[in-house]
């Protein structure tokens, strides 16, 4: 059975304030939630009630799996300048703590066209190897998350999942690793069942939506199940976010995939 964690920017939204989102996902039977920025830094996150969150939290016995490090640094555009994703790493992981929340969600930013992408993803390498040796000791964990370039983030230098594994391999730390995203992947048209044969080892965290159009499990084309079973196969069993748009109501949209997980 998967633990699934419903995204509160994207959910229970018609509960109101993020607070307020965490105790609709509790009333629904969930017991972990994830979101992106805490501090709206990056747009579309938006600032949180950090005291009225945990306190949600703690009430309801809800654990954040995961949260967005900020800023989305554009990390090989010029002057390369990467100071203020150190700074607020440091915050970050603060709050990570705070809210407990064991991961932090980093991104590649967008490519640049004057460097061969080879020397841009040892370039990704070399920054996370200091962000990890500047953290050490925290307990918390960077997920890399590739992302699709064809519908959502034209222009994003990592698109590929055997590339984020390339980097993970490479920062070489039990507390970095790979955020797989299904939608992601399957919009890119990865063969799942490949992508985690070659880096199931490195996956630290899994989120879903359907595609095309990023809904709820069912409104797309893709087969639940076989992907369950996929992934269950790759020996990845930590949480699943649910970062999908829904066609309907939150506590409706998860019925699905819900009772798909409870079996996978």
């Amino acid at each position: 059975m998967y633990q699934l964690a419903p995204n509160i920017e994207l959910l229970f939204t018609e509960a109101g304030d993020y607070h307020d989102r965490v105790r609709a996902a509790a009333a629904a039977g969930f017991d972990a939630v994830e979101m992106w920025g805490p501090t709206g830094v990056d747009a579309p996150s938006t600032p949180k009630d950090l005291p009225a969150l945990k306190a949600a939290l703690e009430e309801t016995g809800t654990q954040l799996t995961a949260q967005l490090s900020e800023p989305r640094t554009q990390f090989m555009i010029p002057p390369w300048d990467h100071s203020e994703f150190f700074r607020k790493l440091d915050e970050g992981v603060e709050i990570a703590h705070f809210l407990g929340t064991p991961r932090l969600v980093v991104g590649s930013g967008t490519g640049f066209g004057g460097w061969k992408r080879q020397v841009q993803l040892d370039k990704l390498i070399e920054i996370y190897q200091k962000a990890i040796a500047q953290i050490d000791g925290s307990g918390i964990t960077l997920v890399l998350e590739p992302v699709n370039v064809r519908v959502d983030h034209p222009g994003s230098l990592l698109d590929r999942t055997s590339e984020g594994v390339y980097v993970a391999r490479g920062v070489d730390s039990p507390f970095f690793g790979v955020l797989y995203d299904i939608y992601h992947s399957a919009v890119e048209g990865e063969d799942m069942e490949a992508e985690l044969a070659n880096g199931g080892d490195l996956i630290r965290y899994v989120q879903l939506a359907d595609a095309p159009g990023r809904g709820e499990p069912g409104t797309g084309d893709l087969d639940w199940p076989e992907r369950l079973r996929i992934l269950r196969a790759s020996g990845y069993d930590g949480p699943i976010g649910l970062e999908y748009y829904p066609q309907t109501a939150s506590a409706e949209s998860v019925k699905h995939i819900a009772a798909l997980a409870a079996s996978a």
